[in-house]
């Protein structure tokens, strides 16, 4: 048949377009719209108008589409309208499809279908898909066509208003026949023909005739397939779907052609009156140019010569309306592509405009900030200047009342130690007399543990009251200043039928020998002091890389958490009577604390509430 194959529309695209209104709807549709269009209000409504108008024009004029789809786009554009934006670059798609410029299509349907796909309109999602499928397919990229026809098919399945998917599967059958076996080829159409039904979609029944009639002629019934082809274009006439049934009509004119010319004319000669009558000239040229070669190949030179002449006549007419339409498709793409490109550039320049007014902005109001923090700072530093200079005033006068005060304490301090001591050393005397009653001996008794308490007392103000930064330090042996405390405590424990274990070894530090002693005899008595009788007070010298580690645990009563705080505060809140009765001062590790710190050490504690648990006391120094 290859004298007989021209260039025609594709049959994919037919069969979309076929899925519009028939063409007396259309003109009527085509009438009714422009007359309406001058009472159109809504701006998006007129897009709307000018889309509709653009995709039932194609019939009369590839360029009318082109002109109002164009119309359309602008307009949708100065909108920010993506769904008329979306239509326009759809019919775009189908002028260059009609005018056989497959990747100008290409890029139109593809554009639309980006923007379908950010405004979720899935129905016109799975339109686009397929006509991306069929560009390809006409390109011969056959992966590429198969893959974007079965995303439409699996799209369209999922769609609740599924009306498309009738056309996605006749154009899926149509296109690939091959990748459908018989059994799924026949489920296919029976389910095109329910959804096609379920629609009341008479158009759409038509075409899967036409594709029921192209299986059986495969199928080798031949006749059979012919006559259901035949109906099928005496329904696309009756039902004034002219521009489908002129492809029927082609297609069924080539497959006679070869063993029935006669039969084969009567076709395309059919499908040139109807032509001639809608003034379809696209069709008119190739429905002559069958003729023509029709009448050649069978030697009736007057025959071909007559549709010569019509073949003439009719490039002549499609030379006119070109340059009448003065329309350059391929210019209007360059163009189009050049605007988008300049729209981009002026979208990137405008960004970094704003980019550098916002900088600008931005560091004209760190300046404004700056000075005003400037000035503030100012004023401030001033008001600090003055205060440091008042605080410098107090600070001295308040040194110099601190060493009054403790020069005062340290008189008061030492001329009360010898009357205390006197009292004490006389009471002592007193019990040692053989005559003396139980309540006179428990008199002297309290009045020497008195006197023994207060000198404690008066050496411990003599101990906070003293400078320790000057302190003398020398090097002494930690572990046998331990065990001297451990030994000299050791009786006091035993009174209450206490046990101190010492786990130490030698360790030579850089300390001040009386103050450390202080130190350590203070914790070990305190340990004492707050552990029932029978517990055992650990003792533990653990030496470590650049310090010393002293700690002091026992299984007393433990420090409450509302206490803590205040442990080492002088005169503390947090002085409590031992678990015999043993009465504190609240000043021996505030003082301990002084002279650890005085070494550059640090002391701390960790302590349990419950009974039994206990405290350990830590004394870290530096070696």
């Amino acid at each position: 048949m290859n004298a007989f194959t021209q260039w025609k529309m594709p049959l994919w695209l037919i069969a979309w377009l076929f899925y519009m209104p028939c063409t007396s709807a259309q003109e009527d549709d085509i009438t009714a719209i422009k007359q309406t269009l001058s009472r159109v209000t809504d701006s998006m409504e007129y897009v709307d108008a000018l889309n509709r108008l653009a995709l039932i024009s194609y019939e009369q004029s590839a360029d009318t589409t082109f002109h109002y789809a164009v119309l359309a786009r602008q307009m949708a554009d100065r909108l920010h309208y993506q769904k008329g934006r979306a239509d326009a670059l759809n019919n775009l798609g189908v002028v260059f499809d009609i005018k056989g410029n497959p990747q100008l299509a290409l890029k139109y349907y593809n554009d639309a279908h980006q923007i379908y796909n950010r405004i979720a309109d899935t129905s016109n999602v799975v339109q686009t898909l397929m006509n991306i499928g069929g560009v390809y397919q006409q390109l011969e990229r056959q992966n590429r066509a198969v893959e974007y026809m079965e995303s439409a098919l699996d799209l369209g399945h999922k769609l609740s208003h599924d009306s498309i998917l009738s056309l996605v599967i006749y154009n899926y059958l149509l296109l690939f026949p091959d990748l459908a076996n018989e059994t799924e080829t026949d489920r296919y159409l029976r389910e095109a023909r329910e959804i096609a039904t379920r629609y009341n979609d008479a158009r759409t029944l038509i075409a899967l005739d036409h594709l029921a009639a192209q299986k059986r002629i495969d199928g080798g019934a031949r006749e059979a397939g012919l006559a259901a082809w035949d109906s099928a274009i005496n329904q696309a006439i009756e039902k004034r779907l002219y521009y489908v049934s002129m492809d029927m009509l082609i297609g069924i004119g080539d497959l006679v052609a070869t063993d029935d010319a006669s039969r084969a004319a009567g076709y395309y000669l059919r499908g040139l009156e109807i032509a001639e009558n809608r003034n379809f000239l696209f069709y008119s040229k190739i429905m002559a140019r069958r003729l023509f070669d029709l009448y050649t190949v069978h030697d009736e030179p007057r025959e071909a010569s007559r549709y010569s002449r019509l073949l003439v006549s009719l490039y002549d007419e499609q030379d006119r309306l070109d340059n009448t339409a003065d329309i350059d498709y391929l210019d209007y793409a360059i163009k189009e592509q050049e605007l988008e490109r300049m729209v981009d550039r002026s979208r990137s320049q405008t960004f970094f405009l704003l980019l550098a007014l916002l900088g600008c902005a931005l560091a004209g109001g760190i300046i404004l900030v700056i000075r005003r923090t400037l000035r503030v700072s100012r004023r401030l530093n001033a008001r600090i200047v003055a205060q440091n200079l008042n605080l410098q005033e107090t600070l001295a006068a308040l040194e110099q009342s601190q060493a009054e005060n403790s020069r005062m304490m340290g008189v008061v301090a030492h001329d009360l130690r010898n009357p205390i001591g006197a009292i004490g050393a006389a009471a002592s005397m007193l019990l040692e007399t053989d005559n003396l009653s139980k309540d006179e001996r428990k008199i002297l008794g309290l009045i020497g543990k008195s006197a023994s308490d207060s000198l404690e007392l008066v050496t411990s103000l003599l101990e906070v009251n003293k400078e320790l930064v000057d302190m003398p330090k020398a090097p002494l042996d930690l572990d046998e200043l331990l065990r001297y405390c451990v030994d000299l405590l050791r009786s006091k424990a035993v009174e209450k039928r206490q046990d101190i274990t010492l786990h130490s070894q030698p360790v030579i530090i850089m300390g001040n020998r009386e103050k450390l002693w202080r130190v350590t005899s203070n914790l070990i008595a305190n340990a004492i002091k707050f552990s029932p009788p029978g517990e055992r007070i650990d003792v533990l010298l653990d030496v470590q890389p650049g310090n010393v580690r002293v700690s002091v645990s026992d299984r007393g009563i433990g420090i409450p958490a509302h206490l803590r705080a205040k442990v080492f505060d002088m005169f503390t809140e947090a002085k409590r009577p031992g678990t015999d009765g043993e009465q504190p001062f609240g000043l021996g590790l505030a003082i301990s604390k002084h002279i650890v710190e005085a070494h550059g050490g640090s002391i701390w504690f960790e302590s349990e509430a419950e009974q039994g648990k206990g405290t350990t006391f830590f004394v870290e120094l530096p070696r």
